[in-house]
């Protein structure tokens, strides 16, 4: 608001040159893209609280599978409107690469949501953020990459925050927490394999693909699990879950792909970052104030850990790619999503 005020009137009171306008102008741009980025992150850190409600009437692979078919396939009708996206469907390698990184997104997906109906939202978020220190583990394997040292310093402060968060060390832990830790390790598996290959596609149609494949194995899943059709179509009138429903498939899905795809270029890959790094801590802040749930001292300082060590992780892969630009090397590839 300030912001906005004062470049007003300096329109009205100065003679600008094009170059100052111009200055302003990107720096609103900024501003503006920063707080779009923060929102987005507010909402996926508020999907915790939504979807461990909704799971409470709906079964898991139903919500799942109405969830990502429903945002796939308004994505992938965005995607059919352009000419790039009509002519990436029609690449066989876009569907292979879209059904792997579906695949991994669906047993993240999966994982986690299995583990809300054991643990906490707060805990859930904060062990979902440890893929990021997870990637350069998984990079060594999937990539061959050699990650920087402070990658494998920000791995262990974040295990560290594990172990204080879940309650190994007073013999607390739950299977929810282990379910999450492994959506953690799916996701950070997705992450690699999105940053191979992302460079190949149209964004938005490999978006739509591996979003739709999700829908659809969550779909198999819920016919595999024999889960009761009845019971599916009376949760729908329930509020809590057509709200969850919207919220996560339009808002936290949708809306945030095409937030993130019109503003992220406006700010810098630390900013991004750190903006991102705070989806944990909403997740927990919205339990608390929400959910009213409750943390530890130790749970606190432990979940403080996991985001250090996120920060710390991604800071050390971006600073090696800085380096190697300056270099004149082509850096290594990031994933986007």
């Amino acid at each position: 608001m300030n912001g906005s005020y004062h470049f007003c009137a300096k329109v009205l009171t100065s003679s600008f040159t094009n170059d100052t306008i111009a200055r302003e102008v990107k720096g609103l741009n900024r501003v503006l893209a920063d707080w779009v980025l923060v929102l987005v992150t507010f909402v996926w850190g508020a999907t915790f609280v939504v979807v461990q409600d909704a799971i409470k009437d709906i079964p898991v692979f139903a919500f799942l599978a109405i969830r990502f078919l429903s945002a796939g396939v308004i994505l992938l009708f965005a995607a059919l409107l352009l000419k790039r996206g009509r002519a990436a469907l029609r690449t066989f390698s876009l569907w292979k690469n879209g059904l792997i990184l579906g695949f991994w997104l669906y047993a993240g997906y999966a994982f986690q949501t299995l583990g809300l109906m054991h643990t906490t939202a707060a805990k859930s978020g904060l062990i979902t953020g440890l893929c990021v220190a997870l990637v350069p583990i998984f990079s060594i394997f999937l990539l061959r990459h050699k990650p920087p040292r402070g990658a494998f310093i920000g791995v262990g402060i974040a295990t560290l925050g594990l172990f204080l968060l879940s309650g190994i060390r007073s013999g607390t832990v739950n299977i929810g927490d282990l379910l999450t830790l492994l959506c953690a390790i799916a996701f950070a598996i997705q992450i690699v394999l999105m940053a191979k290959h992302a460079r190949e596609h149209d964004p938005l149609t490999l978006a739509a693909v591996q979003i739709l494949f999700v829908g659809v194995l969550s779909e198999f899943s819920s016919l595999f699990m024999r889960e009761s059709l009845h019971l599916i179509a009376t949760s729908l009138t329930v509020p809590t879950v057509w709200i969850a429903l919207l919220i996560c498939s339009l808002l936290a899905t949708v809306i945030a792909y095409f937030a993130q795809a019109a503003f992220q270029r406006y700010t810098t890959p630390t900013k991004t970052a750190l903006i991102f790094s705070l989806e944990p801590v909403f997740a927990a802040l919205v339990a608390v104030w929400y959910g009213g749930e409750s943390l530890t001292l130790f749970s606190i300082f432990g979940g403080f850990l996991i985001v250090a060590g996120m920060l710390t992780a991604e800071f050390s892969g971006q600073e090696r790619a800085h380096s190697r630009k300056k270099q004149g090397e082509r850096p290594a590839k990031q994933s986007t999503l």
